[in-house]
């Protein structure tokens, strides 16, 4: 594959998957000890994609202070900030999605050769040197990796309509589904021509779905659609998280490989971990990671994700959950496909997020989440 470059979007806040962001930046979610973003530097690494962008604007020094300049990944990584100085203090402020790279080109001219754009808050398993080598193919300026998605969900998606050669004819950024063109969702990975940064407008907010892809259609421009087969696991939403978690766990995306040691098939425990093997109930596949304490009588149906420092008392139930960092489960509760923190918990069923404390949302472990 010829030399290419890597762009990473992470300057959004996350809104739709609070209460997860309260405290992070959308690609520092974790997934089985790591941040969806470590799984995307890691997949860009493994093509030989050493040179990475990552815009950044919303609680930015946790990105950077854990990914560094890239060189325990073995790649060179940079960032640009997103941010105006107001009132004394500089403020995060996103420039958009297409905005922060025209202002990352007007700075360092960054994109000078191919360029693949990568959301930072999905995981995927895309073959990127069969994508760039159709770009090259088409001798496209821009190209869109899409997926089919189902009439009834392209409200969620930016689609795109097509002519027989696969050109883009159009771009509906979430439209509704009657008045959708065609069901091909848009998966937020692009592969751009240095000549595509350059319609961007300098200095003002643009957004790649809503504002440069209409613009290239209008144009008439190179501008392709590809229709590929992966695995595309996109964190819009707080429900989609436990999805996420469910996939990993079942082995279902590729290149992911489970941390910690499996000592008995389908379940993986990390070190300094106590669990009273002989009278606890754990059905695979679930994760333990270090630091976790079981006491007798639990049970725990995967799959599920216990996250280090976490305690599950006697008789305790945990089911196609999820436990963030030190949360203690008491005794007898019962947990059903739940993300559990020790602040707030979100049912999967439901949606419905209780607030440890919160008067307006309170959390009644008796009747809400016991039983």
């Amino acid at each position: 594959m010829n030399k290419i470059k890597g762009m990473i979007l992470a300057a959004g806040q996350g809104t739709r998957v609070r209460p997860l962001t309260q405290d992070l930046p959308k690609p520092m979610i974790p997934i089985l000890g790591k941040p969806v973003m470590e799984y995307l530097v890691e997949h860009l690494a493994r093509f030989g994609i050493d040179e990475i962008m990552v815009n950044v604007a919303y609680k930015h020094w946790k990105i950077e202070n854990y990914f560094g300049n890239g060189s325990t990944w073995g790649v060179n990584i940079g960032y640009s900030y997103e941010g105006v100085y107001e009132y004394g203090e500089i403020t995060p402020k996103s420039l958009g999605s297409a905005g922060g790279l025209r202002k990352i080109q007007d700075f360092g001219g960054f994109f000078d050769t191919t360029t693949i754009v990568i959301c930072g808050d999905a995981l995927i398993d895309l073959d990127i040197a069969a994508a760039v080598q159709e770009h090259k193919a088409r001798k496209a300026m821009a190209s869109v990796i899409t997926l089919e998605v189902p009439r009834a969900e392209v409200g969620n998606y930016g689609v795109v309509e097509t002519d027989s050669a696969g050109r883009i004819l159009s771009f509906q950024e979430k439209p509704k589904p009657e008045d959708a063109r065609s069901c091909f969702a848009s998966t937020g990975i692009y592969i751009f021509e240095p000549e595509v940064i350059d319609l961007i407008p300098p200095g003002q907010v643009f957004d790649i779905g809503s504002q440069l892809f209409p613009m290239l259609a209008e144009k008439g421009l190179p501008f392709y659609a590809q229709k590929r087969h992966f695995n595309w696991i996109d964190i819009g939403h707080v429900d989609d998280y436990w999805t996420v978690l469910q996939r990993v766990l079942r082995g279902e995306i590729a290149d992911m490989e489970m941390p910690g040691k499996e000592i008995k098939p389908g379940i993986w425990v990390g070190i300094n971990t106590r669990i009273d093997w002989n009278h606890v109930k754990i059905e695979g596949p679930v994760y333990i990671d270090s630091g976790v304490c079981i006491e007798a009588g639990a049970e725990i149906i995967g799959p599920a994700w216990i996250t280090r420092g976490s305690y599950i008392c006697n008789n305790a139930k945990v089911i196609r959950s999820i436990l963030l960092e030190y949360t203690r489960i008491s005794s007898g509760m019962v947990f059903e496909e739940t993300i559990v923190s020790p602040s707030y918990c979100v049912e999967h069923k439901t949606g419905a997020t209780y607030y440890l404390g919160d008067d307006r949302t309170p959390l009644r472990w008796g009747d809400a989440r016991g039983r």
